[in-house]
């Protein structure tokens, strides 16, 4: 996969790349990734990529011509079928199904707006679509940017050293994770699981599963309601939700199984 990012802060880009995840899937070539600056085609002395908005009002816009010939630029280095993303508060919230769909394409042209955005005009010409990664303010797309390329690259083949780990991942089934340990087997008092330690996969495979449901219906229910639970799912989520009720409390339909 290539993916290409337009921003005025090109360095910024490509060095926080460097580390973790996707900087050794650079390393391997799974992936590659580069940069480029709206002010390289600037045509005045002082590179001026920005201006005024029409219709008054605080702040600049980028202009169009330096930006859309950087975007050309990085478009024109993607394979066929890639597709151009704006990263902007107007765009599709950024899901784990989103991230999946779009580490299956190519190619990806990103460009990271700055100031008060971008010429819609620009937009018009050149995006296939627009990205958040939630309701708030930053100061420019650089950080939702490399939020994006992190989680498409660690869906790529070969990135992670267990494939199995991006499947199990929080929200790839829909649900939050389930707790994780390691050793030693107790500190300050606080133990293992001991169906952690059984060596039973079966019975491992049911804790995680029911921890996971159980999890997910505490801390964010919106997930949960989008599912379809299979019989065992809505016993194991009954099992879980009667013993962490709290004394007294009455059960709910949600609570039990059918």
């Amino acid at each position: 996969m290539r993916i290409e990012v337009v921003t005025l802060f090109p360095e910024f880009v490509t060095e926080s790349l460097r580390i973790g995840v996707v900087g050794r899937a650079l390393e391997r070539e799974l992936v590659h990734c580069a940069a480029i600056s709206p002010r390289e085609f600037a045509t005045d002395a002082h590179r001026t990529v920005d201006d005024r908005p029409y219709g008054g009002g605080p702040g600049m816009v980028l202009k169009i011509e330096p930006t859309r010939a950087a975007v050309q630029l990085a478009k024109a280095r993607l394979p066929r079928g890639s597709r151009s993303v704006y990263l902007a508060a107007d765009g599709e919230t950024l899901t784990q199904s989103k991230a999946a769909e779009l580490a299956q394409l190519p190619g990806l042209m990103l460009l990271a707006g700055r100031y008060e955005g971008v010429d819609e005009r620009l937009l018009e010409l050149e995006i296939d679509e627009r990205v958040s990664i939630g309701d708030y303010v930053l100061s420019g797309g650089e950080l939702p940017a490399l939020v994006l390329i992190d989680a498409i690259v660690r869906l790529l083949p070969g990135v992670l050293g267990d494939d199995e780990s991006a499947q199990q991942d929080s929200y790839s089934n829909g649900l939050l994770d389930w707790p994780h340990y390691t050793r030693p087997e107790a500190y300050e008092g606080r133990e293992v699981p001991p169906v952690l330690l059984s060596g039973n996969h079966a019975a491992i495979r049911r804790w995680r599963m029911q921890q996971a449901l159980g999890i997910t219906r505490l801390k964010r229910p919106d997930l949960l309601a989008k599912l379809t639970l299979s019989k065992e799912q809505r016993q194991l989520l009954g099992e879980y939700m009667t013993e962490h009720r709290a004394p007294g409390a009455t059960p709910t339909l949600d609570d039990v199984d059918d």
